[in-house]
């Protein structure tokens, strides 16, 4: 795949994103791992999450896709190779002050920790 800058920074990013919604709750750790393989050998390098991804799903919290991917990171070596973007969000029903300044700043590290990484 061609790299492309992204914005205006030095950073270069594949024009193709992948998704990570279905990590850790549709696509158990062998599916999860051989997409996120394949991804990357076909030229890919930058994967996008959510804390809340699953949280709708009985038994689940959330979190479960960034943990997933945390699980691939370490186990591939690929984290240089990769850009990690997450998101916070907030659930049907759910008030604003899900959204303050602190809470933000409280899942961005939930998110670090689950990934496995320093950087997002």
């Amino acid at each position: 795949m061609t790299l492309r800058r992204l914005g205006s920074t030095d950073l270069k990013i594949a024009p193709l994103v992948l998704g990570g919604n279905v990590f850790g709750w549709t696509a158990d750790r062998a599916a999860s791992f051989a997409v996120l393989d394949a991804f990357v050998a076909g030229g890919g390098t930058m994967i996008d999450t959510a804390d809340v991804y699953s949280a709708w799903v009985d038994g689940h919290q959330g979190g479960e896709s960034e943990s997933m991917i945390g699980e691939w990171l370490k186990a591939s070596g690929k984290r240089d190779d990769v850009l990690i973007a997450t998101k916070v969000g907030m659930l049907p029903g759910e008030g604003g002050e899900k959204l303050a300044p602190a809470r933000i700043a409280a899942a961005a590290e939930a998110s670090l920790k689950r990934l496995g990484t320093d950087r997002i």
